[in-house]
C-alpha cells in the first residue's frame, strides 16, 4: 500500500506539472502545498516526471490500453497469444484488416507519455545551477526503451527535431533515428559512471533498480547490444561496431535473473486482467507447437491448462487469423499463467542479453564469447528466471522437435511445423541452423514481451510463425510473408498531414502492413 501511495502521489504531482491554471500563483503559496524550493530540493520537480515514462514504455494501466499498444499488436504477431474474440466480426488485426483506431495508441503512449516528458526532464535539470545530470541520462535510456519500439512498429518517428517546437513535427527515416538511439545510449552509459554512488534516483525509480545506476547502466549497454543486432541485416558495419562497444563497455551486461529490468508500477501486470477477468487472450498455436514438442517445463508457467473440460487439462492454443464467429468456440483453450502473476512488466531480461551473445559470437564479434555456452546459459537463465528445474536435461535433448498444430475445432486450421529445430546446440550446423536454434529459445526466453519476439522474428524469419488463415488487408499484406509493419497513425495523417507525406518517401513502400521496414531485410541472416 506504501508503494502504491508513493506511486500516486507521484503522478498527482506530474498532473501538477501538465495542468494550467489562472490561479497557478495563490496555488502556489497555498500554506498546505509544497514550496517550489522544497520540491527543487527534494528533486521532486525532476523526479515526478519518470512516472508516465515508466508506465507508457509498455503501458501498464488501465489494461485495455496496453490490449491496444501491444496486446493486438506485438502479442499475437510474435506468435506468443491470440484472441478468442472475433473482434469487429472478426475483421480487425488478426486478420490483417489494420484498425486505425488501435493501432495509434503505441504512437500516442509515446508521444504524450514519454517523449515531453524526457523534454521537461532535461529542461528542468539544464536550468539549475549545479545539475543533477544523471536525471538527463536516465530518462535518455528509458526515451530509447520506448522509442525503438514506436519505430519498430511505424518505421521513421519524431525523434531527433521534436525538442524543438518549429520542428517538432518533422520525422526521423529510421536508420538515423537508430544512429540517434545509439548515440543516446552511448552518452548515458558513459555519463552515468561518475553518478554509480548517487542514490538521488531511489526515490522515483519504478523498476526494481530502486535507483541502482550501476545495474542501469548494465541495462542501456544491454540495450545498446540488442539494438546493434536489429541492424545487422541492413548495415553489419554498424552493428558489429555498436556490438563489440557494448560487449567491451565497462558497464557490463544483464548476466543473472537478479538484474532483468522489470517495472513494478503499482498494479497488476495488465496481461492478467485481459486473459483471466475479461478472456480476451490465450495460448497461441505457435506456443503450443514448441512448447509441447520440447515438453519444456516453462509451459506451465506460461499458462494454464485449458479450462474446457473436453481437453482433460491438456494445453491448448489457437491459430492467429482464422475464421472466429463467437468467443465461447475457443474461449476455453488455455489461458495465460503465473508469469504474469507478479505485478511487474517485463523490458528486458539477462536470459535475452545472453542469446544475444550467442548470436554476437556466431557473428564472430569480439568479446562475445562461445556461442555454444552463451545459448545454454540462456537457457538456463530463462529456466531459473521461472523457477523451472530440468533445465540439463532440457539442454542436452538432440531428438525433441516442435509439434504439428491441430485446431480442437477445426481441422482447416491444422498446419504442420515447418521446421524439425531440435534443442541441443549443434555445433556442426550451418550459422543459419544454428541461428534458427538461437532465435527460437530466445523466443520461448522473452515471454510474454511480444512486441520484442515480433522484432526479431521480422529480423530473422524465426521461430516459424503460422500464416494466417483469413487474409482481410485486401492484398496489402502477403499471408505467407506476413505482416512487417502498421500505418502511420489516423491522428499524425490528419494533425501532420505534410509531415506525414515526407515519412512516407521514408519508407520502403506503401505506407500499409506490407511494407518492410529499415531493418528488415529480405534474404538469408549470413
Amino acid at each position: 500500500m506504501k508503494k502504491f501511495l508513493k506511486y500516486i502521489i507521484a503522478s498527482i504531482i506530474v498532473v501538477s506539472y501538465t495542468g494550467c491554471t489562472d490561479d497557478f500563483e495563490n496555488i502556489n503559496t497555498d500554506p498546505n502545498s509544497f514550496p517550489e524550493g522544497s520540491l527543487e530540493q527534494m528533486n521532486n520537480d525532476i523526479g515526478a516526471p519518470f512516472t508516465p515514462m515508466f508506465l507508457n514504455v509498455i503501458n501498464i494501466t488501465p489494461a485495455w490500453n496496453y490490449q491496444l499498444q501491444q496486446g493486438l499488436m506485438g502479442d499475437v504477431y510474435s506468435g506468443y497469444m491470440t484472441p478468442p474474440t472475433p473482434f469487429a466480426g472478426n475483421i480487425n488485426n488478426m486478420t490483417y484488416a489494420l484498425v486505425d483506431g488501435w493501432n495509434e495508441f503505441p504512437w500516442n503512449d509515446a508521444y504524450n507519455n514519454v517523449m515531453p516528458f524526457a523534454l521537461k526532464i532535461k529542461t528542468i535539470v539544464n536550468e539549475r545551477p549545479s545539475p543533477p545530470k544523471e536525471f538527463i541520462h536516465l530518462a535518455n535510456i528509458i526515451k530509447v526503451s520506448a522509442m525503438h519500439r514506436v519505430s519498430d512498429i511505424y518505421g521513421p518517428i519524431r525523434y531527433t527535431k521534436f525538442d524543438d517546437f518549429a520542428t517538432t513535427g518533422e520525422y526521423d527515416s529510421q536508420e538515423l533515428a537508430y544512429n540517434t538511439f545509439f548515440n543516446d545510449l552511448t552518452t548515458a552509459i558513459d555519463g552515468l559512471k561518475e553518478y554509480e554512488s548517487s542514490g538521488l534516483f531511489s526515490p522515483f525509480d519504478l523498476s526494481l533498480y530502486k535507483g541502482d545506476i550501476t545495474k542501469w547502466r548494465q541495462y542501456a549497454n544491454s540495450l545498446r547490444l540488442r539494438l546493434a543486432m536489429r541492424v545487422v541485416k541492413v548495415d553489419p558495419t554498424l552493428a558489429k561496431t555498436q556490438g563489440e562497444l557494448a560487449l567491451a563497455s565497462d558497464a557490463g551486461l544483464l548476466e543473472s535473473t537478479t538484474n532483468d529490468m522489470k517495472i513494478d508500477g503499482g498494479f497488476p501486470n495488465p496481461i492478467l486482467e485481459i486473459s483471466s477477468s475479461w478472456g480476451d487472450i490465450r495460448m497461441s498455436a505457435e506456443m503450443e507447437s514448441i512448447l509441447e514438442g520440447y515438453n519444456d517445463g516453462r509451459k506451465e508457467k506460461y499458462f494454464q491448462p485449458a479450462q474446457d473440460e473436453s481437453f482433460n487439462g491438456a494445453y491448448k492454443g489457437i491459430r492467429m487469423g482464422i475464421d472466429i464467429t463467437a468467443k465461447t468456440q475457443y474461449g476455453g483453450h488455455s489461458p495465460i499463467g503465473e508469469v504474469v502473476d507478479k505485478g511487474t512488466v517485463q523490458w528486458m531480461t539477462a536470459s535475452e542479453v545472453w542469446f544475444l551473445r550467442a548470436e554476437a559470437a556466431l557473428r564472430g564479434w569480439t568479446g562475445a564469447g562461445d556461442a555454444k555456452t552463451n545459448y545454454e546459459n540462456g537457457i538456463k537463465t530463462s529456466f531459473s528466471q521461472h523457477n523451472v528445474d530440468g533445465s540439463a536435461g532440457y539442454i542436452a535433448d538432440g531428438t525433441s522437435t516442435p509439434k504439428d498444430f491441430v485446431d480442437a475445432i477445426n481441422p482447416a486450421n491444422n498446419i504442420a511445423y515447418p521446421s524439425d529445430v531440435k534443442i541441443a546446440y549443434n555445433d556442426a550446423g550451418t550459422n543459419e541452423e544454428q541461428l534458427e536454434q538461437i532465435i527460437t529459445q530466445k523466443w520461448i526466453a522473452m515471454f510474454p514481451e511480444g512486441q520484442e519476439a515480433w522484432s526479431e522474428f521480422r529480423r530473422t524469419g524465426y521461430p516459424k510463425i503460422f500464416p494466417v488463415v483469413v487474409n482481410n488487408s485486401g492484398g496489402k499484406i502477403d499471408t505467407d510473408t506476413q505482416i512487417r509493419r502498421v500505418d502511420f497513425t489516423l491522428g499524425e495523417r490528419n494533425t501532420n498531414t505534410a509531415n506525414v507525406e515526407k515519412a512516407r518517401t521514408l519508407l520502403k513502400g506503401e505506407d500499409n502492413g506490407g511494407t518492410r521496414l529499415w531493418w528488415d531485410v529480405d534474404g538469408p541472416n549470413f
